[in-house]
């Protein structure tokens, strides 16, 4: 019988750690660490739940009283993903799973197969982006008990959504007590710009590489994640034989077991062995995301190209390179860090990468916490908005992207006193290095990341959803043509997909994506610059297959979208590729003009029938 408030000695065991078996523990049973005669009790860092914070009780949690119904799922491939990335504490006014679970039929009917989940372990304060986590095994108790989270991973796989979790093992947060358990967590030999460098590689480090690589097979094991997001692997430092990324991958798939699971690494400088297989001496992670793409979107986008968007100019040229290499750099010098940044991957394939127009990382650092498609005209935003879906890389969309949100997003962390003013000068220090962010005007009105205040300001409004259905029917068309129509398809989930593409001015260019069938073909056009007359294209690449011919399948200049009309196109005679546009041409058989028009009435009637289904 275990009594309460007792007081039990654990037994020393070999390799630092220590036991004591409790038979007949009960799940909710709360407890504590402590040594010796004195000092402060401490949550247990392995800790399962803290229903009162990272300073209290740990709770014992029994997984197996979770009843799942997701047997049949077979998890998450990494070929033909849509990702979509969220934070539980904002992605609704309630800011909890449950609450997030109701929304998760609005996010299938436009097309979204898998989330992505910013860091849900437990953290100081009451709220948080996520990313200073205290305990890595404790789903924090501010977005509902762990048993809510299972539940909402339940709900998406019952309606066919994949859910990745993001991750962060590179430091821990503020608040951690780990050295109160051993200062062998920690190294000094490296240097980390958001915490102390955990122990990888140096003396005693065996335990907590055990620590940080059971923690992903626990999500995975546990919770049924289907994946991970790696938060910055640059800064996991590991001269071990076997780094410690290639362990996590290895322990998270064995934790999988027959599941499949996507395995997403965010890496600055862009290192592609992220996702080269081991045994070729890379770590063995699915993809990786691009920033250069974001990029060169953004400057195209804004037309500025200040700080780290120094060595983009959004051209054509990029956006061509971009969708058919990837990373644009791979190894070159990098003028904005004076050195050379990524390293070589042309041999990749289009689902080893990410791209995204936002997340959560650049819209906070905007300064203002602009979406951008608030700094941009509505036009060119649907133009690249159209690359980025119907693009062979995977696309994310970043929460409330979908319905065109005007909610902000800036850094928030609950901090007061000395923390909360080096917090607040940190992110002061960081957007500096963009000269219009260094106006004191303008920092006098920033928002402040501490308040709580700025944390509400960022919630979705979800009634945008039916005031901007303009925007939401352009993801839907966008997403239910790269899922439905063959040649985007090819793209995006089979291994053997084939695309090119060419430059028609600085702003102008055009991607080809074959098929196996010549009717299966098709061309996406994209201006963001003026308009531009052809009067012929010296460029096989816009002949079309033989016996057939080009005709107007799409345009995001459809009034169903807020543009301004679709035009007659004849691709025989001289015609105008019209500023900030994105048109999708068919391959349609010589004498049957009639399949042209049904392409894109067809792809409208699918997203509205999804829309539909689904009660919307």
């Amino acid at each position: 019988m275990i009594e309460e408030n007792s007081e039990y000695e654990m037994t020393a065991e070999e390799g630092g750690y220590f036991c004591l078996y409790l038979p007949g523990l009960a799940a909710g049973t709360r407890y504590r660490f402590h040594f010796g005669d004195a000092g402060d009790l401490l949550a247990d860092p392995a800790s399962r739940f803290q229903p009162d914070g990272p300073s209290g009780p740990s709770v014992v949690v029994d997984p197996a009283r979770y009843q799942w119904n997701d047997h049949d799922w077979q998890g998450m491939s990494p070929f033909g993903a849509a990702l979509y990335e969220l934070h539980v504490g904002t992605f609704t006014r309630e800011g909890t799973f449950a609450a997030a679970r109701e929304k998760l039929a609005r996010l299938r009917s436009i097309g979204i197969n898998c989330l992505e989940v910013m860091p849900i372990n437990e953290f100081e304060g009451e709220f948080g982006w996520g990313y200073d986590g205290t305990l890595l095994y404790a789903p924090t108790r501010l977005y509902g008990p762990p048993d809510d989270v299972r539940a909402f991973v339940d709900e998406a796989h019952r309606i066919g959504i994949g859910v990745i979790l993001d991750v962060v093992y590179n430091h821990f947060g503020k608040g951690e007590r780990f050295c109160e358990f051993t200062p062998d967590y920690f190294t000094e030999r490296y240097s980390n710009e958001w915490g102390k460098s955990i122990n990888f590689d140096g003396p005693n480090s065996r335990g907590v590489r055990e620590y940080v690589a059971k923690n992903a097979a626990y999500w995975i094991d546990e919770f049924h994640f289907d994946g991970l997001r790696i938060d910055a692997t640059q800064a996991l430092f590991d001269s071990s034989r076997e780094h410690i990324v290639t362990v996590i991958v290895r322990e998270a798939r064995a934790a999988a077991r027959q599941r499949q699971i996507y395995l997403v690494s965010e890496n600055e400088p862009q290192q592609t062995n992220m996702v080269r297989p081991a045994e070729v001496g890379g770590h063995g992670l699915d993809a990786l995301w691009n920033e250069d793409f974001h990029r060169s979107a953004t400057v195209a986008l804004t037309g500025r190209n200040e700080a780290y968007y120094h060595d983009y100019r959004g051209t054509a040229q990029e956006f061509v390179s971009a969708a058919k290499y990837g990373c644009l750099f791979q190894g070159q010098r990098y003028d904005w860090q004076d050195k050379p940044r990524g390293t070589a991957g042309l041999d990749l394939k289009p689902w080893n990468f990410v791209h995204f127009l936002q997340n959560h990382d650049q819209v906070a650092n905007s300064g203002t916490g602009a979406r951008i498609g608030h700094i941009t005209s509505p036009a060119r935003l649907r133009a690249l908005t159209a690359l980025q879906l119907l693009g062979p890389q995977t696309p994310m969309l970043f929460q409330g992207q979908e319905f065109g949100s005007s909610s902000p997003f800036y850094y928030f962390a609950d901090h007061d006193g000395e923390i909360a003013d080096i917090v607040r000068q940190g992110r002061r220090s960081f957007i500096s290095q963009f000269p219009n962010l260094r106006d004191e005007e303008l920092i006098r009105h920033m928002a402040d990341p501490c308040a709580r205040a700025t944390f509400d300001k960022v919630k979705l409004d979800w009634a945008e959803w039916e005031r901007n259905a303009a925007v939401v029917q352009l993801h839907c068309d966008l997403l239910n043509l790269r899922q439905t129509d063959k040649a985007f398809t090819r793209q995006a989930c089979a291994r053997d997909g084939e695309m090119d593409g060419s430059i028609l001015s600085s702003t102008a260019f055009l991607l080809r994506f074959f098929a196996e069938e010549p009717s299966d073909e098709r061309l996406l056009l994209i201006n963001f610059g003026n308009d531009l007359v052809i009067d012929s294209l010296p460029d096989p690449l816009f002949a079309s297959p033989q016996g057939h011919q080009w005709r107007l399948s799409w345009s995001s200049e459809d009034p169903l979208y807020g543009g301004s009309g679709r035009r007659p196109y004849d691709f025989q005679k001289r015609w105008v590729l019209n500023g900030d546009i994105a048109l999708v041409l068919a391959s349609v058989e010589v004498g049957n003009r009639r399949n042209a028009s049904e392409v894109s009435i067809k792809s409208w009637q699918a997203g509205i029938s999804r829309a539909e289904d689904a009660g919307l």
